[in-house]
């Protein structure tokens, strides 16, 4: 296997791990309140997410900074809650200003996320000197990951809201309480003080 092959799948796989929810999860409350005919706005979504993560993962790859893990492994779920209890409030918003912040979030929570990936990296490239091609490859098999599960996301919101009539708004709302409690619960789980 080559190497754009190795690190793609790690990339892939690492996202699509269901084991390892909480990217999954992010990614849900994130998508949630787009609709399919805002797929390019969602798929900026993902985007974002990757540029994001990419630098901090790069940052921390490169040894130009570093961060408690326990602590980027609590905030991971904490950056989940926050969305989701954004969704929740924002949720009788009828404009589209809350997508708007959930590109904002992708970002800026990206950071976050790539700091909880750092760990994985370094550990799946040792000590090779040369990361920037690994980093790309792993942020291509992270960014197909997010796209299908945004697609999904999108999928699923279009078939529930137009063909089993479930408001957007109720959808959002109970989706979002879902993703909260298991974060919750993760945060209750991760908390290192």
């Amino acid at each position: 296997m080559n190497e754009f092959t190795l690190y793609y799948k790690m990339g892939l796989n690492h996202v699509l791990d269901f084991t390892a929810y909480d990217h999954i999860l992010f990614l849900i409350v994130l998508a949630l309140v787009f609709n399919f005919n805002q797929w390019k706005k969602a798929l900026w979504l993902v985007t974002l997410f990757t540029i994001g993560h990419s630098i901090t993962l790069a940052l921390s790859a490169y040894k130009v900074i570093s961060v408690n893990g326990d602590l980027v492994e609590f905030l991971i779920p904490v950056t989940i809650l926050i969305t989701g209890l954004v969704n929740i409030l924002t949720s009788k918003n009828k404009n589209n200003s809350k997508g708007n912040l959930n590109l904002m979030f992708a970002v800026f929570f990206g950071f976050i996320h790539g700091l909880g990936f750092s760990s994985y990296f370094k550990m799946m490239i040792g000590n090779e000197q040369y990361k920037a091609l690994p980093l790309l490859e792993f942020a291509i098999g992270i960014e197909v990951a997010q796209i299908v599960i945004v697609v999904a996301i999108l999928l699923i919101n279009t078939i529930v809201i137009n063909f089993f009539k479930v408001t957007k708004r109720d959808w959002v709302l109970v989706w979002s309480s879902i993703v909260m409690g298991f974060a919750i619960k993760m945060i209750l789980e991760r908390v290192f003080w």
